[in-house]
């Protein structure tokens, strides 16, 4: 992934600073902590697959209208909720380019369809043994 992207979605990013919910007592009800993080996706000029696999990863994260909200709330200062944001938008993108590998596809041997058949024949057999006992079984 280029650092040109990267450079491109920090320049887009918008910043809003909200008070964290939660523990943090005094500190937390008086600072606007939390940092959260919005980027307009189709701003970004991602090629295709790169775009469809970031729609998949974000998730919820995603809006409607394709802006991507990151929050940040982990850290007691804004600048290091605002330097985890950014990593998270990092990551993100990071793992929208990598491509994922091809699975490949795997055969079951003739022995092992053998065996599987003769695994059944055997159940069948048991099953097949089953029901009511006529005097003639005695």
């Amino acid at each position: 992934m280029d650092s040109d992207l990267i450079a491109r979605a920090h320049a887009l990013a918008e910043e809003n600073f909200l008070a964290g919910s939660g523990p943090g007592g005094q500190n937390a009800n008086k600072v606007a902590t939390e940092v959260q993080l919005r980027v307009n996706i189709y701003r970004l000029r991602l090629p295709p697959p790169v775009f469809a696999r970031l729609r998949m990863l974000a998730g919820s994260k995603l809006t409607a209208a394709g802006v991507l909200i990151i929050t940040a709330r982990q850290h007691r200062t804004q600048e290091a909720n605002r330097q985890l944001a950014r990593e998270k938008l990092e990551a993100l993108l990071e793992e929208a380019h990598r491509q994922p590998k091809r699975r490949a596809k795997s055969r079951v041997s003739r022995a092992g369809k053998l065996q599987r058949l003769k695994a059944k024949k055997a159940r069948g057999a048991v099953k097949a043994n089953r029901g009511k006992v006529s005097p003639s079984d005695w």
